[in-house]
């Protein structure tokens, strides 16, 4: 018999999952410094939960300010509640404008509270035959649950939703939901400040629940309660367990005034949403708006022209270079990886004209590649483009070196906004242009249904490739006009636009790898592993899983009675830090630390190495990024070869598996010293700081002297040690709590270190004080090369958040410049070996590291022109200094 498909009504938690998501997401805002990161995660759970569920009617329930009938049963009901941060706080009437816009209807009581509204509504629902599904973070919701109720739980911040319904609460709990009513009572929640019975939590109640059923049940039968301490606990505390359950238990009787049509699900006001969308800059949900739905702008909707060109015709878009002296280009690779992936097409455009498209399938790229290198090499015609370091890798497969590159609208919208989390072509062409292009999501699909670029039709990539450089032509200007007015016309021009040349160069080039090198170190280190292992099972007295925390946890603290430091929801913590903490306690320790350390450096650094070797050249072409951090410092990716370890021998022996291309040629690593404390002695003007550079000196020893008022020559290794500890800590604005983590010293002999250390570097301190009050007036801090970080955590009334903004402000500068600084010597030294037309090329940067596989006959020039430009590529007050080292691996070299 076919039974009738139920309609559904869905309740959402308001204030639940708007701090969940607040929580969950780093602080977000918008230019105008509109706090959004709890409005967006909420939002982004808004419309996952409405592609996997159909709903029929919907509603967003909140609490309202003042006291509930909870407080009168109770005055200490929810007392010990912090305060909502300002952050947040601003948030809930944005929230509620959207879902206005959303048509989505909002529900607040006097008096009652959102999980109220949640239990009228589940009721009213079930009452009228209705599927409710109800959507909070709050397992207090599971006592609604029932074979018409769903609860939908958020996990893990808001990455996660997990479904219960009454079937699957009694086989998971093994209580029904109604018994939730009762746990609440005997358990509390000192969240709510709810008192329970002391000494009973969840594990206990759910047992005494399972075996009298209800509360009033176990205190009729209190004599049969197993345990002398929970009986005489439970007896002392009978009206504190009644009074819990009354303030647990969630109303289903609120007095709503509303019929339930008015929840019917509406189709949003897409015009407001649009514009609210656009003011908080939610650029990945504007998608989410069907085109159709809104009145286009006339310039955001285009259509989109190209011209494809068949049978090697390449005459009429010469003529049009020719003619123009500049255009603007992008190639198409088989798919998104473009360093691993042939090229598949070429779209240029000259000018205002329409855009051509060269598709491989149709034309010769050998012959384009005849026809069109001396325009790409001319340093009289422009070339500009998005993202060129691929645009750039591409050409260098096909034997062009580029001149004239005159703009990239990518690394431009970097240095605007360093904060962004999505430079595509696309957001910026909704920025800029109120244009709104076809995303690669809905180009791609996604999933495992993603296709490749080489998988769409012809057409298909002509229209998208026609698209992007429609777009580039056009946010080109706008994008660097707003260069000139921030006054990075020099930061952008003379460094970040040649880095990108510089860094395609890389990436082609890569980095040659000796297998067997790494094969062997595989075999030591599993070796290694094994012995390990067999040291850990005989101290543990019998053998289990070492990767498996619970069953770690059950051999430390339940086999071997260590102290428990940390619990989690699913047992002992063994954590990094929890076993550093029991360091000492027992041989099996160290043994632990060891066995891991190992692990990691076998299946991220040997076989995740080996994985990524290009199995023709034997070369590792890792992706440098340009656009991702926020302090301009250059980053490594697939594989991150900034990450190779060095603090351990293990780890540096990794090194030696990367060597230079053949015998001709030998590895030459330049390496500024200490370039962070120099510019901090720059910026801050510290006459001590100064000095000692100026002299020389040995800045650890030096601080270590000041800080502990003693001669140099009395300095001790460990005194060395820890003044260096304060020497970067400082540049990284740590804290004492920090400092005594790292030093694992008391917080308060820590405090005293930097207590020292600012009052002997007195202008440091000045440095700092004035870098955060210039933050907080003007928003954002800057580099030597007027690098720009914008802060708007400094402007946060929460002190964990604004003190995170502090360090901010305090670091950025410097680690900034030191970046400035690094990147104007890797332009210098790549156009001076091109220069003098040298064999030796730049491979690879790590953080303030350049190498450079140096030809043999070339070594001594090279490491001249090396140290040269580097240690003048800007001039501080004070010198900068390079180490300068070579060898036939990075480990001699280093």
């Amino acid at each position: 018999m076919n039974r009738e498909k139920k309609e559904k009504l869905m309740v959402i938690d308001g204030n639940s999952l708007i701090h969940r998501a607040f929580y969950a997401l780093p602080l977000l805002s918008t230019k105008d410094g509109i706090y959004t990161n709890g409005v967006y995660g909420f939002l982004t759970m808004l419309y996952r939960i409405r592609e996997e569920y159909t709903i029929d009617y919907i509603c967003v329930a909140f609490d309202k300010k003042g006291p509930t009938f909870r407080h009168e049963a109770f005055d200490l009901y929810k007392a010990n509640r912090q305060s909502t941060p300002n952050e947040l706080s601003q948030q809930f009437p944005i929230l509620k404008e959207i879902l206005s816009a959303m048509n989505i209807a909002q529900l607040e009581l006097d008096g009652y509270e959102a999980d109220d509204i949640a239990g009228t509504l589940s009721k009213m629902g079930e009452d009228n035959g209705l599927e409710t599904i109800l959507v909070t973070g709050d397992k207090d919701y599971l006592q609604l649950a029932s074979d018409y109720t769903k609860v939908l739980i958020t996990r893990k911040g808001i990455t996660e939703l997990e479904e219960y319904d009454r079937e699957k609460i009694i086989e998971e709990y093994g209580i029904t939901p109604d018994q939730f009513i009762d746990l609440k009572g005997l358990m509390g929640d000192k969240s709510d400040n709810i008192p329970g019975v002391p000494g009973i939590g969840e594990k206990t109640g759910i047992k005494l629940l399972k075996e009298f059923g209800t509360m009033e049940n176990l205190y009729d039968n209190i004599d049969k309660v197993g345990g002398k301490k929970t009986k005489e606990s439970l007896i002392e505390h009978k009206n504190s367990a009644g009074l819990s359950k009354t303030l647990g238990k969630i109303i289903r009787n609120a007095p709503i005034e509303f019929v339930l049509k008015e929840l019917k699900v509406e189709e949003p006001n897409w015009e407001e949403l649009k514009k609210l969308y656009d003011i908080l800059e939610f650029n990945s949900l504007l998608s989410k708006i069907p085109e159709e739905k809104i009145t286009i702008e006339a310039d955001s909707k285009y259509e989109v022209k190209y011209i494809v060109i068949e049978e090697n015709n390449f005459d009429q878009i010469i003529d049009k270079i020719e003619s123009e002296k500049s255009f603007c280009f992008k190639f198409l690779f088989e798919d998104e990886n473009y360093i691993k992936s042939e090229i598949i097409g070429v779209g240029i455009k000259v000018g205002d004209s329409v855009p051509y498209y060269i598709d491989c399938s149709k034309n010769d790229i050998k012959l384009f590649r005849k026809k069109f290198a001396k325009y790409f090499e001319s340093k009289e015609i422009e070339k500009y483009g998005h993202m060129m370091k691929m645009d750039i890798f591409a050409l260098l497969k096909l034997d062009i070196d580029i001149n004239n590159m005159v703009f990239d609208t990518m690394i431009g919208q970097y240095l605007l906004n360093p904060a962004q989390s999505n430079y595509s072509i696309n957001e910026l062409g909704k920025e800029y242009l109120n244009i709104y292009g076809k995303d690669l999501e809905e180009l791609l699909g996604k999933g495992k249904n993603k296709k490749r670029y080489k998988d769409l039709p012809v057409e298909t990539r002509a229209e998208h490739v026609a698209q992007t450089l429609d777009l580039i032509h056009g946010i080109r200007e706008p994008i660097n006009r707003l260069i000139e007015e921030q006054e990075m016309i020099e930061l952008y021009y003379e460094v970040e636009l040649p880095l990108v040349e510089v860094l395609a160069n890389m990436e082609y080039y890569g980095f040659k790898v000796d297998l067997d090198v790494l094969n062997q170190l595989g075999e030591e280190f599993q070796g290694e592993i094994d012995s390990l292992t067999k040291e850990i099972y005989t101290l543990a007295g019998k053998e289990f899983n070492i990767n498996s925390p619970k069953q770690m946890g059950e051999i430390l603290f339940d086999e071997l009675n260590l102290p428990v430091i940390k619990k989690t929801k699913t047992g002992y913590s063994t954590d990094a830090e929890v076993l550093d903490k029991l360091k000492g306690q027992h041989e099996i320790i160290e043994k632990i630390l060891k066995y891991r350390q190992m692990v990691k450096l076998k299946s991220t650094y040997i076989d995740g190495l080996i994985n990524v070797v290009d199995k023709e050249t034997n070369k590792i072409h890792s992706s440098f990024n340009q656009t991702v951090t926020n302090t301009g410092r250059i980053s490594s990716t697939e594989p991150n070869l900034q990450n190779i370890p060095i603090k351990t021998e293990e780890g540096r022996m990794i090194r030696k598996a990367f060597v230079a291309e053949d015998e001709n040629y030998i590895l030459v690593d330049a390496d500024y010293s200490q370039i962070e404390l120099r510019v901090l002695a720059h910026i801050s003007k510290d006459p001590k700081l100064m000095e000692a550079f100026y002299h020389g000196e040995d800045i650890h020893t030096k601080t270590a002297a000041e800080v502990f008022h003693i001669p140099k020559d009395e300095v001790t290794p460990l005194m060395r040690n820890r003044a260096k500890a304060v020497n970067f800590g400082i540049v990284y604005g740590i804290s004492d709590y920090g400092l005594s983590k790292d030093l694992n010293i008391p917080r308060k002999e820590a405090k005293e270190y930097i207590d020292n250390y600012l009052k002997n570097y007195g202008m440091v301190k000045k440095y700092m004080e004035g870098i955060i009050k210039i933050g907080k007036e003007k928003g954002y801090v800057e580099t030597i090369l007027n690098r720009r970080r914008y802060v708007p955590e400094l402007k946060s009334r929460n002190y964990n958040v604004r003190s995170f903004g502090e360090r901010i402000a305090m670091n950025t500068p410097i680690q900034g410049s030191a970046a400035d600084i690094i990147k104007v010597a890797m332009v210098k030294v790549f156009k001076e070996l091109n220069k003098r037309n040298l064999k030796s090329r730049l491979i690879l940067q790590v953080h303030d590291e350049l190498i450079i596989e140096a030809y043999k006959d070339e070594v001594e020039e090279v490491k001249n022109l090396i140290k040269d430009i580097m240690e003048n590529s800007i001039k501080l007050d004070i010198p900068l200094k390079v180490d300068l080292n070579t060898g036939d691996n990075w480990y001699e070299s280093k």
